[in-house]
């Protein structure tokens, strides 16, 4: 047979073998995140590790502090929440792409969903920055959906009004943009 190698027993006082790995949280144990306002969330870990961010950041040190967010504003981190409360243990489907629909329910999102992103427009630029962020792909698929819904079949001036862009080409500039890019007027 073969012969186990046995470990050396531990000196008194020495750390044990998983020292400084964290322990697994205790049932019912809260994460809290802190705004960049400074207002705390308490959460279940396992709404707030759908954010690939903070999974890693309780994997890497724990959860017994306080986890800042400082590029997350407390109106955002709460609705960013309620996306993940929603989603826990039922994740949303893939969105097909490119849309073939300007209405994302055409495209296989939820009406849940879609209702959750027909929001203001600085509202859901902020969203897709803290899904970038926090690192929630599924989140950060949805948002940038609704706004590709917002841009489909829409001419340039139309988006520009859309969003507020100041078309700043020459006539010539853009004349010369038109005629490098009129394939693609086509797809």
């Amino acid at each position: 047979g073969r012969r186990r190698r046995r470990r050396p027993p531990r000196a008194p006082g020495a750390p044990a073998a998983n020292a400084g790995r964290p322990a697994a949280m205790a049932e019912g144990e809260l994460l809290k995140l802190r705004s960049s306002q400074g207002e705390v969330f308490e959460v279940e870990p396992s709404v707030a590790c759908m954010s690939t961010l903070i999974k890693n950041m309780v994997d890497d040190s724990g959860c017994d502090e306080e986890i800042p967010l400082p590029n997350v504003k407390t109106a955002i981190l709460s609705k960013v929440l309620d996306y993940c409360r929603h989603h826990k243990g039922n994740p949303p489907e893939e969105i097909a792409k490119p849309l073939k629909s300007t209405n994302l329910v055409e495209c296989g999102v939820s009406e849940w969903d879609t209702s959750f992103v027909n929001t203001e427009q600085e509202e859901l630029f902020e969203m897709i920055l803290a899904a970038n962020y926090l690192d929630i792909k599924c989140l950060l698929d949805l948002t940038c959906a609704k706004v590709a819904s917002m841009i489909k079949g829409k001419t340039p001036e139309e988006i520009r009004k859309q969003f507020n862009i100041i078309n700043d080409f020459t006539p010539e500039e853009e004349a010369q943009v038109r005629e490098e890019n009129r394939w693609c007027e086509d797809i």
